[in-house]
């Protein structure tokens, strides 16, 4: 991790009505981001599944890669 790099906040739904706001950095992967909804959600970060449109996003893949901003 770099130090300027500036945290970016991601809005998730959990299309049942739910959104959780997570904090995290641009370099982090897919599977750091699902293990922080699931600190804030409950729920089993295996279970979570990160959907963009019809585009699932794979754990090992980093945010900005994504274009994740």
């Amino acid at each position: 991790m770099s130090i300027n790099t500036r945290m970016i906040e991601i809005t998730c739904n959990d299309r049942l009505g739910k959104k959780v706001r997570v904090k995290c950095n641009p370099d982090d992967t897919i599977g750091d981001l699902k293990k922080l909804i699931a600190a804030q959600t409950g729920t089993r970060w295996e279970k979570i599944v990160l959907k963009k449109w019809y585009t699932i996003y794979k754990d090992h893949i980093k945010l900005e890669d994504c274009n994740i901003n």
